[in-house]
């Protein structure tokens, strides 16, 4: 059995700049992509400018009208982070859609950030932090709605606050949780603070479920050599259309969540499927993990101290 083909419709982004982070390959894509094709003027920061190129230029050929601007970004060094907010708030543009994508995953042994943070911690959540923080007066200016990627894997463990860089013990899965966690946290405690102090900003979270992407595939910058055993499973589970998603249908919650008028702030999206694994995308229930507003007000403070960055308007 063939997996059966789910789309959405996305709203004209005519006039509208958006920036989706991991966009030159996977779900970001597939994401980017679509709000090409929906009229949105994108902005790809990616950290392999000749991968970048080659994404930009397969967009293009989808959509040979598309408006694509490559920058440099690598989520895992703060520097690499305040130099990209630089260059856009000096642009000046308002931004009117931020879709927070990139992350790694699992990688077999700890590794650290150009930082010295734990990498998953760093590149998924403080790099993205200190993203929205960089480029909050052009979100302000953009009304803007940001989307931040969480996962399954939010559903399960907790954060470590006792050692949050991972370094008197190392699990790969559990210090990914924990990025993620903290990411969702982040991304409704942003939803709160727009509110209270009227940012006119919308926040809220997005999952892919599961599908066969580049998170669990051989990344040997990442000291796996070879596909995981999981990845495999689920490339063989994808293609046959059992429980889980594919590409394309993994990237739907986060383009709903972005831009249908039906999504709100402070809500979490993601395919309606058995398990939340695949599926069409829909709203579902916060994760226990991400409920604690106590948490969430702690990780917000916790994570500007650690990335360096101000999360104020002025």
């Amino acid at each position: 059995m063939a997996p059966r083909t789910i789309d959405i419709p996305v709203p004209s982004q005519h006039g509208r700049r958006a920036l989706v982070t991991g966009g030159s390959d996977g779900i970001g894509l597939r994401i980017a992509t679509r709000l090409a094709r929906a009229g949105a003027e994108l902005v790809l920061p990616v950290r392999n400018l000749r991968k970048g190129e080659a994404a930009a230029d397969g967009i293009r050929q989808q959509v040979p009208e598309a408006s694509v601007t490559l920058m440099s970004l690598d989520l895992s060094s703060l520097e690499s982070v305040s130099s990209l907010g630089e260059d856009l708030r000096r642009d000046g543009r308002p931004i009117h859609l931020l879709i927070n994508n990139a992350g790694v995953m699992t990688p077999p042994e700890r590794q650290s950030t150009a930082d010295g943070f734990e990498l998953q911690f760093g590149t998924n959540h403080l790099g993205h932090v200190a993203l929205v923080a960089h480029l909050l007066p052009l979100l302000q200016a953009g009304s803007a709605r940001v989307t931040s990627q969480i996962s399954v894997a939010a559903n399960e463990r907790s954060i470590n606050w006792d050692d949050l860089n991972w370094e008197r013990s190392y699990n790969g899965m559990h210090a990914y949780s924990q990025s993620k966690i903290a990411f969702g946290l982040f991304g409704l405690e942003l939803d709160r603070r727009s509110a209270a102090e009227g940012w006119g900003i919308t926040s809220n979270l997005s999952h892919p479920g599961v599908a066969p992407t580049s998170l669990l595939a051989a990344r040997p910058e990442l000291g796996r050599a070879d596909d995981t055993l999981g990845v495999r499973l689920i490339r063989w589970a994808s293609a046959r259309g059992l429980v889980v998603g594919t590409p394309d249908s993994a990237s739907l919650p986060a383009l709903y969540a972005a831009t249908s008028p039906h999504a709100a702030g402070r809500r979490l999206y993601g395919p309606k499927g058995i398990g939340h694994l695949g599926g069409a995308p829909a709203e579902q229930r916060l994760y226990s993990r991400l409920r604690s507003e106590e948490e969430a007000a702690r990780i917000w403070n916790v994570s500007q101290e650690l990335a360096g960055v101000t999360l104020a308007v002025r």
